[in-house]
């Protein structure tokens, strides 16, 4: 009951938080928060938003597979960061922009605007949905399945506390509630820490000592350049992930274009980016800790992601940790899910039906995106996978190569495509991906790792290439090169 009851309080402190910022309700507010949110609140809840719920549970169990070489992709974050806060950024707030795909209509035309938006969606939906399942399948798993809840019940009932306390004020709430959630979330990941130490019989200088003495605390690797850890595979993912996660995820970029101006927007951008580094260092540092509690205890190592949550959820270590484990993790599937689910309601409004006044009609977007959201969730509910970190970058590989390459030609080409191409390319082009890296795993035994991403991008430039003309200046907005200067 621990766990149930952690999570009602939580829910109500969201819920009185967002009713004490509803102040304005109009869809400005809904959509960009009057674009006057403090650039580093943003920046502290971005950590909690970016983080998820998914890399509570799923970080600490790859250490045992991978060791720390998670580190190379983080460190990779940091240069993806960089492109967004000083590439894109500028773009985005020079158009004025209420969604970044905006940004494609004036460039390349209404075929890759639509095309665009449509790939967000497909990918937002999917993605959001795999990383809140997180928190709905620990609810439904410890506590709800002894009182015979189905699990669709509780995912109907998750989502709705979500949709309630995000359908009036919309980003202007989440920039509030995402700063709660994030210190919730790593108020909860410290002590969790300092426990696990204490049941080893460590103070945190000798566990800090003990886990950098362990073969698994290994960050690099640059032996073998066809392993899925190689440093400069995992490095460039990183930037990859984070410019194609970030950069081009209109849920991630509605907050970071809330801010008063660009060089606010930046600051909150680079502050963000450069904590990714401590943070998912003490996840793996947990991770490690745990693992030795297992041989401590002299028990199996549970597999994949259930490392965390068989010590913290089944109470092995006290009702205490149990309570900070389901507010850490439900605070970072929460600050994931509704976000998500404002940015879905926005690029329907804005980008789809191009109708960004009508406020009847976004509540009844918003309304449909939450009930599209829970029926995802039901259906990954059916579907299962060692690793969710790993399986969310596979499918980022797949959605989101699209969406880098029609940016990537709209910054870099001088080149406008002949739209009815474009959804076809955008289409094709994973499908290209995944044919490729079957046919690869059978003949040569090599699998596509995150690098799948960059292959993705770089199939999409070349097709919208191979079917674009030469753009006249002036013609769907300026070339790109006079749009940098």
């Amino acid at each position: 009951m621990t766990i149930l009851i952690t999570a009602a309080l939580y829910f109500a402190l969201l819920l009185l938080s967002a009713r004490l910022t509803e102040r304005r309700t109009d869809n400005n507010a809904f959509f960009r928060a009057g674009n006057s949110s403090p650039w580093f609140m943003v920046a502290f809840g971005m950590i909690g938003a970016s983080i998820s719920g998914v890399t509570f549970v799923s970080v600490p169990g790859t250490v045992n597979t991978i060791g720390m070489t998670y580190m190379q992709t983080c460190l990779g974050f940091i240069a993806g960061y960089a492109v967004v806060a000083f590439v894109l950024l500028p773009v985005y707030y020079r158009l004025n922009l209420t969604t970044i795909y905006g940004f494609l209509s004036r460039r390349l035309g209404r075929s890759a605007h639509i095309t665009g938006a449509a790939f967000f969606l497909l990918s937002e939906l999917t993605g959001a949905a795999v990383k809140f399942f997180v928190v709905c399948i620990i609810l439904q798993r410890y506590v709800l399945s002894r009182f015979a809840v189905p699990f669709p019940l509780t995912v109907l009932c998750l989502v709705f506390l979500i949709w309630l306390y995000t359908r009036r004020g919309g980003i202007r709430t989440l920039v509030r509630t995402d700063s709660l959630q994030t210190a919730c979330m790593l108020l909860a990941l410290c002590i969790i820490i300092y426990k696990v130490s204490a049941a080893l019989g460590l103070s945190l200088r000798e566990a800090v000592s003990t886990v950098c003495a362990d073969k698994r605390a290994q960050w690099f690797v640059f032996g073998d350049p066809l392993s899925k850890q190689y440093f400069w595979k995992q490095f460039l993912s990183g930037a990859f992930i984070v410019i194609v996660m970030t950069g081009l995820n209109q849920n991630i970029m509605q907050k970071n274009m809330t801010c008063k101006s660009l060089r606010a927007a930046q600051k909150d951008m680079c502050s963000y980016g450069i904590a990714f580094i401590p943070v998912n260092l003490l996840f793996l540092f947990l991770g490690v800790l745990l693992s030795l509690l297992c041989a401590k205890d002299g028990v199996a190592l549970p597999a994949g992601d259930e490392l965390l949550t068989s010590f913290a959820a089944t109470g092995r270590l006290g009702e205490s940790v149990t309570a900070l484990f389901t507010l850490g993790i439900v605070a970072a599937s929460c600050s994931t899910a509704d976000s998500a689910l404002t940015a879905l309601t926005t690029t329907v409004c804005v980008d789809i039906l191009r109708d960004e006044t009508n406020e009847t009609l976004r509540r009844r977007v918003h309304a449909v995106m939450a009930a599209a959201f829970a029926a995802v969730i039901i259906a990954v509910g059916n579907a299962g996978t060692k690793s969710v970190i790993d399986f969310i970058y596979t499918l980022c590989g797949y959605t989101y190569g699209p969406l880098l390459g029609l940016f990537a030609f709209a910054l870099l080409a001088h080149r406008v495509p002949r739209g009815r191409y474009v959804p076809v390319i955008a289409v094709a082009s994973p499908l290209v991906c995944f044919a490729a890296d079957c046919l690869t795993t059978r003949l040569f035994g090599y699998r596509f790792g995150y690098e799948l991403l960059m292959l993705n991008g770089l199939l999409t430039f070349a097709g919208l290439y191979a079917v674009s003309r030469k753009a006249p200046a002036g013609q769907n907005g300026r070339p790109a090169p006079h749009m940098l200067k």
